[in-house]
């Protein structure tokens, strides 16, 4: 055993097949199998993406349910998670990919609005400090949705409110925030995403990221262009800042909602898993562990800038801890890994080369390379 014998998983989600909550339960499980005395604890994590209010709740916070405009103007059930005056949002859970029809995408039109609903309702609920995790977005609207639900008005030349979506906002003539809700000047948010490319240009928003929310050529060059006038206009409402804000490190996150919290909420944008690892209370979880696991679906070259895993295991050895990992497949080379800080990883596909059956058969995979795991490092 380690000096302790307190392992803490600390996983984020294997995409497509478990969750963060499922994976510890599971890596749980193949521990005990192995080593029945180990004292096993899980706080799952995420990176601000997919399962990040999952992990809140996981983690003491209380999840609050509202309905909230969906990415194509629809109603959708979104949740955040609250812990007293601390709110975490997760804006794919109002403005997601994973909210559209299958096959379906909406690049041109696709709006953030129910996000800015989902931070109503959490200043509703007492917030004071918004955490907004960015990741899986459905949508390219430089935040236009998210800030018109907050009180913005973007008017066309004829003075009425241009259509959803990033395409639109080519007719944007006017913007108005003096409308905004009075409480966001009162409250702390915190830009909690993996990306830190600009809005506009070759690395912003919709040349990286529109083709994966269906955006032929002619789409990213035109949703390029109307973010660039976007910005034009509201350079022309609150002076050079939007130009600075446009520029900023995650700006681009999220089809652009990046830019409209650093501009209109004065967010300050960190990396998703530390905001994570934060507010979950990492640094008191690893009190008295001698093993630290972490993993994610595929530890490969993203898992090294700002995915989870990697985040996890810098904060361990920051604190003298080791650290291993479980994840689906491997995809990068051991001095890699150990220069993330973990020591070894166990693969799926290392007792199942078919990915197909380790996507069906996660849980009962991941329980054995967990008993190995346990063989091995307790």
């Amino acid at each position: 055993m380690t000096d302790t014998g307190r392992v803490l998983i600390a996983a984020d989600k294997f995409k497509g097949s478990l969750t963060a909550v499922e994976v510890a339960e599971h890596v749980a499980a193949g521990i005990r199998a192995a080593r029945p005395e180990a004292r096993v604890a899980a706080l799952p994590v995420a990176d601000g993406g997919d399962g990040t209010v999952d992990a809140a709740v996981a983690g003491g916070f209380s999840p609050v349910e509202t309905e909230v405009t969906g990415p194509l103007g629809l109603p959708v059930l979104a949740s955040f998670a609250l812990r007293g005056e601390v709110a975490v949002l997760e804006m794919a859970q109002a403005s997601g990919l994973r909210l559209l029809p299958p096959y379906t995408f909406a690049p041109m039109t696709a709006t953030t609005y129910g996000t800015g609903e989902l931070i109503l309702a959490a200043l509703d609920a007492g917030a004071r400090t918004v955490v907004l995790g960015v990741g899986g977005s459905a949508t390219t609207d430089g935040g236009a949705g998210m800030l018109a639900a907050l009180g913005a008005r973007f008017l066309d030349p004829d003075g009425d409110p241009v259509a959803p979506g990033g395409g639109p906002l080519r007719e944007v003539a006017t913007a108005d925030l003096s409308g905004l809700d009075p409480r966001l000047k009162d409250t702390e948010f915190v830009l909690a995403g993996d990306v830190d490319n600009p809005l506009t240009g070759p690395l912003g928003a919709a040349a990286v990221y529109g083709p994966q929310k269906g955006a032929d050529p002619v789409e990213v060059e035109a949703l390029d262009a109307a973010l660039t006038h976007f910005v034009r206009v509201l350079g022309n409402a609150v002076g050079p800042r939007a130009a600075q804000c446009a520029e900023a490190p995650g700006a681009g996150a999220a089809g652009g909602i990046g830019f409209g919290a650093l501009l209109a909420l004065d967010a300050v944008f960190r990396p998703g898993i530390e905001v994570l690892l934060d507010v979950l209370g990492f640094a008191s979880a690893l009190e008295g562990t001698g093993l630290v696991v972490t993993g994610e679906g595929s530890l490969d070259e993203q898992t090294l800038h700002g995915k989870a895993p990697a985040g996890v295991a810098a904060a361990a050895r920051a604190a003298g801890l080791r650290t291993v990992a479980v994840c689906g497949r491997l995809a990068i080379d051991d001095a890699a890994l150990r220069g993330a800080g973990i020591e070894k990883a166990y693969p799926l596909t290392a007792i199942e080369p078919d990915v197909t059956a380790c996507i069906e058969n996660a849980g009962v995979l991941l329980e054995r390379v967990a008993r190995q795991l346990a063989e091995e490092q307790l």
